[in-house]
């Protein structure tokens, strides 16, 4: 069975094709998804913020719809191609970057390279504040293993749903049938593996990169929320306590009985709080 993406926009960035959801007028809002991932887990919060932003919705490099980088897919390359599409898109005013897990350090990383694109952060289980990481991912560091692991599967893909949300019911048909259509895109396993192998071993995460991370985004002293779900089986709701050690300054919140998406699992209570968020970070 051919299974496909949903629909969604397309903008050609430096000779590459970017699949992306641009809606609503207002301040800007770019939401940024995970590892692996596609600008699909952030469809209901797009909708609901379209309503008064301008809601910029990306697949990363070589995620998705997006074409792949020429160069290795790393954090600072990810956090580069999305300001050339930034521009791309016409957002040439300070936006409000969210995050969610890798999307979360790209958005890190696209604030300290280029400090007049952020209005504010708000990092959501986000990568970057703890070394703890899924086995799955670690295994992926590991070679041969890390490529027979990425083999397109049902099986594979409804597991890995699974893990993301702490109610099944939330790992649909629907997300299940665009994780293996990701997982079939002929360059998808090659990026997957340089984005594991440069920010994590084995063992877990890389240190350096996280430290020199959050030492550069906690001298940008921007406007920064984090938030975690109890029951994240990706990224333990553990490193919400490094955020608050890190950024003394940010605002967190924990989500109760929530998976890895807080944004598709409490989407209201999410909405409700980054907006209260960005109306406090706008207050003199």
């Amino acid at each position: 069975m051919t299974v496909s993406l949903p629909p969604a926009d397309e903008l050609t960035v430096a000779g590459r094709r970017v699949r992306c959801r641009i809606s609503g007028t207002g301040p800007a809002v770019v939401l940024l998804h995970g590892i692996g991932r596609t600008l699909d887990d952030f469809t209901a919060q797009h909708e609901l913020l379209a309503a008064d932003h301008r809601v910029v919705s990306v697949d990363l490099p070589g995620h998705g719809g997006s074409a792949p980088l020429d160069a290795p897919h790393t954090l600072p390359a990810l956090a580069a191609a999305v300001a050339e599409f930034l521009d791309a898109a016409g957002v040439d005013r300070p936006a409000h970057l969210v995050g969610n897990s890798l999307g979360g350090a790209v958005a890190m990383r696209l604030a300290a390279d280029e400090p007049s694109r952020a209005a504010s952060l708000a990092l959501v289980n986000s990568a970057g504040f703890g070394r703890e990481v899924t086995v799955a991912l670690r295994l992926l560091a590991l070679r041969p293993l890390g490529r027979l692991l990425l083999r397109p599967h049902p099986a594979i893909a409804r597991r890995t749903e699974l893990a993301i949300f702490r109610d099944p019911a939330y790992a649909t048909e629907e997300r299940i049938a665009t994780a293996l259509a990701v997982a079939r895109q002929p360059h998808a396993a090659r990026v997957m593996l340089e984005l594991v192998r440069s920010l994590g071993t084995w063992r877990g995460v890389r240190p350096q990169w996280r430290a020199d991370l959050l030492d550069a985004v906690a001298a940008l002293d921007l406007p920064t929320l984090v938030v975690w779900g109890d029951r994240d089986l990706i990224l333990p709701a553990a490193h919400l306590t490094a955020a608050r050690s890190r950024l003394p300054r940010a605002r967190t919140h924990l989500f109760a009985d929530t998976g890895h998406m807080p944004q598709i699992e409490r989407s209201e209570e999410f909405h409700t709080l980054l907006r209260d968020f960005w109306a406090d970070a706008d207050r003199p």
